[in-house]
Protein backbone atom coordinates (compact mmCIF):
# COMPACT_ATOMS: atom_id res chain seq x y z
CA UNK A 1 0.00 0.00 0.00
CA UNK A 2 1.21 3.47 -1.20
CA UNK A 3 1.46 5.51 1.70
CA UNK A 4 3.19 8.80 2.13
CA UNK A 5 2.84 10.57 5.74
CA UNK A 6 4.73 14.48 5.95
CA UNK A 7 5.54 15.67 9.47
CA UNK A 8 7.69 18.75 10.54
CA UNK A 9 5.17 21.57 10.01
CA UNK A 10 5.05 23.82 13.61
CA UNK A 11 4.85 27.44 14.38
CA UNK A 12 8.11 29.34 13.66
CA UNK A 13 8.77 32.96 14.22
CA UNK A 14 9.93 34.86 10.67
CA UNK A 15 13.77 34.33 10.15
CA UNK A 16 13.10 30.76 11.41
CA UNK A 17 13.75 27.61 10.16
CA UNK A 18 11.92 23.70 9.60
CA UNK A 19 12.54 20.71 8.03
CA UNK A 20 9.61 18.76 6.70
CA UNK A 21 9.53 15.13 6.43
CA UNK A 22 7.55 13.04 3.95
CA UNK A 23 8.07 9.17 4.51
CA UNK A 24 7.12 6.89 2.22
CA UNK A 25 6.11 3.11 2.06
CA UNK A 26 4.74 0.51 -0.18
CA UNK A 27 7.51 2.09 -2.67
CA UNK A 28 11.17 3.13 -2.93
CA UNK A 29 11.55 7.03 -3.08
CA UNK A 30 14.57 6.66 -5.19
CA UNK A 31 12.49 4.94 -7.75
CA UNK A 32 9.49 7.67 -8.36
CA UNK A 33 9.88 11.59 -8.23
CA UNK A 34 8.89 13.50 -4.94
CA UNK A 35 7.45 16.74 -5.20
CA UNK A 36 6.43 19.42 -2.22
CA UNK A 37 4.09 21.63 -2.81
CA UNK A 38 1.77 24.14 -0.43
CA UNK A 39 -1.14 25.85 -0.39
CA UNK A 40 -2.01 29.21 1.54
CA UNK A 41 -5.54 30.13 2.57
CA UNK A 42 -7.59 31.47 -0.61
CA UNK A 43 -4.89 30.51 -2.39
CA UNK A 44 -4.65 27.41 -5.21
CA UNK A 45 -1.30 25.29 -4.58
CA UNK A 46 1.85 26.12 -5.70
CA UNK A 47 4.64 23.31 -6.46
CA UNK A 48 7.58 24.36 -4.14
CA UNK A 49 10.35 21.54 -4.68
CA UNK A 50 10.98 18.45 -6.81
CA UNK A 51 13.91 15.66 -6.61
CA UNK A 52 13.56 13.33 -9.37
CA UNK A 53 13.78 9.70 -9.21
CA UNK A 54 17.27 7.55 -9.21
CA UNK A 55 20.00 10.58 -10.33
CA UNK A 56 18.18 13.20 -7.32
CA UNK A 57 18.23 16.11 -9.47
CA UNK A 58 16.57 18.89 -7.76
CA UNK A 59 14.11 21.92 -8.82
CA UNK A 60 12.46 24.94 -7.05
CA UNK A 61 10.13 27.19 -7.47
CA UNK A 62 11.84 30.75 -8.73
CA UNK A 63 9.47 32.78 -5.81
CA UNK A 64 11.87 30.37 -2.94
CA UNK A 65 15.15 32.47 -4.14
CA UNK A 66 17.43 29.72 -2.58
CA UNK A 67 15.67 29.63 0.75
CA UNK A 68 14.31 25.98 0.59
CA UNK A 69 16.40 22.35 0.31
CA UNK A 70 15.22 19.57 -1.02
CA UNK A 71 16.94 15.87 -0.53
CA UNK A 72 16.21 12.36 0.11
CA UNK A 73 17.27 9.65 2.46
CA UNK A 74 16.98 6.39 0.46
CA UNK A 75 17.82 4.06 3.49
CA UNK A 76 15.29 6.14 5.56
CA UNK A 77 13.22 5.99 2.60
CA UNK A 78 12.18 9.90 3.51
CA UNK A 79 12.54 12.68 1.46
CA UNK A 80 13.23 15.83 3.33
CA UNK A 81 12.29 19.91 2.53
CA UNK A 82 14.89 21.89 4.65
CA UNK A 83 13.26 25.83 5.17
CA UNK A 84 15.39 28.75 5.86
CA UNK A 85 15.07 32.12 6.67
CA UNK A 86 11.27 31.91 6.74
CA UNK A 87 8.85 34.27 6.49
CA UNK A 88 5.16 34.80 6.81
CA UNK A 89 3.72 34.85 3.34
CA UNK A 90 5.75 30.47 3.78
CA UNK A 91 2.86 30.03 5.68
CA UNK A 92 0.59 27.39 4.52
CA UNK A 93 -0.60 23.55 4.10
CA UNK A 94 2.41 21.50 2.99
CA UNK A 95 2.09 18.25 1.21
CA UNK A 96 4.39 16.06 -0.18
CA UNK A 97 3.51 13.94 -3.83
CA UNK A 98 4.49 10.95 -5.94
CA UNK A 99 4.75 11.91 -9.45
CA UNK A 100 3.78 9.04 -11.95
CA UNK A 101 6.27 7.29 -13.52
CA UNK A 102 6.98 7.70 -17.65
CA UNK A 103 5.55 11.26 -17.00
CA UNK A 104 7.88 14.42 -18.34
CA UNK A 105 10.10 15.92 -15.35
CA UNK A 106 9.24 19.39 -16.52
CA UNK A 107 7.09 20.48 -16.34
CA UNK A 108 7.49 19.53 -12.53
CA UNK A 109 4.82 20.96 -10.45
CA UNK A 110 2.09 19.83 -12.75
CA UNK A 111 -0.84 18.50 -10.72
CA UNK A 112 -2.11 16.05 -12.68
CA UNK A 113 1.18 14.01 -13.16
CA UNK A 114 1.07 12.87 -8.96
CA UNK A 115 -0.81 10.16 -8.10
CA UNK A 116 -0.29 9.65 -4.52
CA UNK A 117 -0.36 12.70 -1.99
CA UNK A 118 -0.07 12.75 1.66
CA UNK A 119 -2.16 14.34 4.42
CA UNK A 120 0.25 17.18 4.77
CA UNK A 121 1.09 19.11 7.46
CA UNK A 122 0.40 22.82 8.69
CA UNK A 123 3.47 25.80 8.51
CA UNK A 124 2.59 29.15 10.39
CA UNK A 125 5.67 31.40 10.69
CA UNK A 126 4.66 34.41 12.38
CA UNK A 127 5.83 38.45 11.97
Amino acid sequence: QVQLVESGGDLVQSGGSLRLSCAASGFAVDDYGIGWFRQAPGKEREGISFIEAGGGSTYYANSLQGRFTISRDNAENTVYLQMNSLKPEDTAFYSCARKRPFTLVSPWDRLGDYDYWGQGTQVTVSS
